[in-house]
């Protein structure tokens, strides 16, 4: 008798499963496009790496001019070997030290981003598994190893479809062996291509690749003189120096260079997520002991997490989900009124009816029964129809705006449990009104 009912004005059921349609579409749609948004950001973090803390050195001062983060030569391999050992929530630790370099293969040349650290890094940057051939070892770091990995970039660029694997390029007039290549991570937030990366050991980069610095020590000129210009002697039973020693003035006058193992960065991966702040604040009193930082006296160094970028985007985009889920959840609220305001005209154009139903022994639920079953088929033919509106808007979405999406059977479930449960709340009052009318005053009604 519902569905009967519901065909004698099928124009009329069709406009008002329109507004539950609508509304279902857009909830469907808005969930799976947020869980797209939230799926592509948590692949963006696990393109930075697993958990990743950065430290690098301080700004520096000059006479006013500041020179900007990584100014000072504040960190050294031994506080990244320090952090590394240290328990608590810290899993790999490594140190990195950047320079920018021509690598050239052949009659083929590039240009990458050339990277020096140890094999802890991998690890943090959740770059371990290569796409073809091995990491270099902690041994090729103590030797300064002339061996390389290549990210995806420069493997195309130098090689053209070539296995590298085996091949020497050349940086620098130094030859290096390519002993693997990182598989492809894309570009990072900021749009840079993580791929063209050249990494070797930060001791190769550091004092093969790169310029050692010139570090003028503030000493003594005495203990100036004997650390810096003194000379080993020519025999171990030799008594006397082979040169004379340079006085104190001309050593203080001419700093000489010396092979000092500052690095630029270390790279650190918490246990967890969780544990992130834990790891900062254990870094950050580690280092102050490390480099006897007083109380009072700030950082010589910055600790970064790289993750919290990612978390505040995620966030943001679970806000905007939320907000348009809302805003979807209105459209619903406007279709059961409409669903009510029919299932009343409903009962206003079939008075007679249900005063003869009542005469022949119909009781006042069978009546609630009728009407409430009415506006909840009507409210489950819009929710189908609307499941299959949000699929479509979402497939469009993708097709036309590229933008990511993620099928949500939780969404499609809670779909039709809301429509159901919209129809039985807004038809309960029509139902409820057209229960309680007088047989004999239904059937007097023209």
């Amino acid at each position: 008798m519902a569905l009967h009912a519901l065909r004698r004005n099928t124009l009329r059921s069709a406009l008002t499963c329109l507004g539950i349609t609508i509304g279902i579409g857009a909830v469907i749609a808005m969930v799976e496009i947020g869980q797209g948004s939230a799926y592509a950001i948590q692949q963006t973090i696990s393109k930075i790496g697993a958990n990743v803390v950065q430290v690098d050195p301080a700004d520096s001062v000059v006479r006013g001019v500041s020179t900007g983060g990584g100014g000072k030569a504040t960190l050294t391999p031994e506080d990244a070997e320090a952090i590394r050992q240290s328990s608590g929530a810290i899993r790999w630790a490594a140190p990195s030290v950047d320079f920018r370099g021509q690598v050239t293969y052949g009659n083929r040349n590039w240009a990458p981003r050339v990277l020096g650290t140890s094999p802890d890094y991998f690890y943090v940057r959740d770059w371990a598994d290569l796409e073809e051939g091995e990491l270099f070892t902690d041994e090729d770091v103590h030797n300064s190893a002339l061996v390389c990995l290549i990210g995806q970039t420069p493997a195309r660029e130098l090689f053209q479809g070539e296995s590298p694997l085996g091949k020497e390029v050349r940086i620098k007039n130094v030859e290096m062996k390519v002993v693997g290549v990182l598989r492809g991570k894309g570009a990072n937030m900021m749009g840079q291509d993580q791929d063209d990366l050249f990494v070797a050991p930060w001791t190769t980069v550091k004092f093969r690749l790169s310029s050692v610095r010139l570090v003028n020590v503030s000493a003594t000129p005495a203990s100036t003189a004997s650390a810096t210009n003194a000379v080993s002697q020519l025999y171990a039973d030799q008594q006397e120096q082979l040169y004379v020693q340079k006085s104190s003035t001309v050593s203080m006058d001419t700093p000489q260079m010396t092979r000092f193992s500052d690095i630029d960065d270390i790279w650190i991966s918490a246990t967890s997520a969780k544990d992130i702040a834990q790891a900062m604040d254990q870094i950050t009193s580690l280092l102050r002991d490390r480099h006897h930082l007083a109380d009072g006296d700030p950082n010589d160094f910055r600790v970064r997490d790289l993750t919290e970028v990612s978390e505040t985007l995620a966030s943001t985009s679970s806000l905007m989900t939320t907000l348009l889920f809302y805003v979807a959840m209105i459209s619903l609220v406007v279709g059961g009124v409409g669903i009510m305001n029919m299932m009343l005209v409903s009962v206003t154009e079939r008075t007679r009816e249900i005063g003869l139903r009542m005469a022949v022994g119909a009781q006042a639920r069978d009546i609630l029964q009728q009407f409430l079953l009415e506006a909840m088929l009507l409210c489950l033919f819009g929710g189908i129809a609307g499941i299959l509106l949000g699929r479509a808007a979402s497939i469009a979405v993708t097709a036309f705006l590229h933008w990511p999406v993620k099928p949500s059977l939780l969404a499609i479930i809670g779909a039709a449990t809301v429509s159901l449960t919209i129809g039985g709340v807004f038809g309960y009052y029509p139902a409820w009104k057209a229960s309680r009318l007088d047989p004999i005053e239904a059937l007097r009604y023209e």
